[in-house]
């Protein structure tokens, strides 16, 4: 019999491979009976997912991390996507802020910040979305943007030095790291800022 749902662990978490032609609903049922047997190994537990071998609408992939989550008692971080071009910077920070989290509590944001919304945060924050125009991010520690920074962002708001802001993208109304404002650097297949 041909295995629909397949879970492998990575570095980072889990790596789901998902039967690319079962239809969704079926393939719902399997993920949650696959996990719910496996609930003894993830129970408590917080971390990154990755879904491979299908292509996923939003709307899908909610239901299957609602599922997961449910059937696991586990907590999903965030979600690694499998364009290569942003794979590193996703791997980067996960790497980076789950080092700082003694426990999952929340410093990964998935959505766009929209216009006059501010997100402040104790350590670091990965957002997994952009920051439009008007928003702003504020962190004690590093922010990394999965997506395009347009709006404000404050890293090492503590008065931390060493903290730094990257992004896949920046077109920024502010940046600040501790009390400076610095500018962005375009490197590679993100653009960052910290003080030199």
């Amino acid at each position: 019999m041909k295995d629909h749902v397949m879970i492998k662990s990575n570095r980072y978490g889990l790596t789901v491979y998902l039967d690319k032609e079962m239809p969704f609903d079926e393939l719902l049922m399997e993920i949650e009976n696959k996990f719910r047997a496996s609930v003894h190994f993830f129970e408590g537990t917080g971390m990154a997912v990755r879904f491979e071998n299908r292509i996923l609408t939003k709307e899908e992939e909610q239901k299957i991390v609602d599922t997961i989550s449910e059937a696991a008692k586990i907590q999903i971080l965030c979600i690694l996507d499998y364009d290569e071009k942003t794979d590193k910077m996703y791997k980067s920070a996960v790497d980076q802020t789950l080092a700082e989290m003694p426990e999952p509590d929340g410093r990964f944001y998935r959505g766009t910040l929209k216009k006059k919304q501010v997100l402040e945060s104790e350590t670091s924050i990965v957002i997994i979305g952009d920051v439009e125009e008007g928003a702003t991010v504020v962190s004690k520690g590093n922010i990394v943007i999965i997506g395009t920074l347009f709006g404000c962002a404050q890293a090492g708001a503590s008065g931390r030095k060493d903290a730094f802001i990257a992004a896949l993208h920046m077109e920024p109304e502010k940046l600040r790291i501790g009390d400076r404002k610095v500018k962005p650097v375009i490197g590679g297949n993100y653009s960052w800022a910290r003080l030199s």
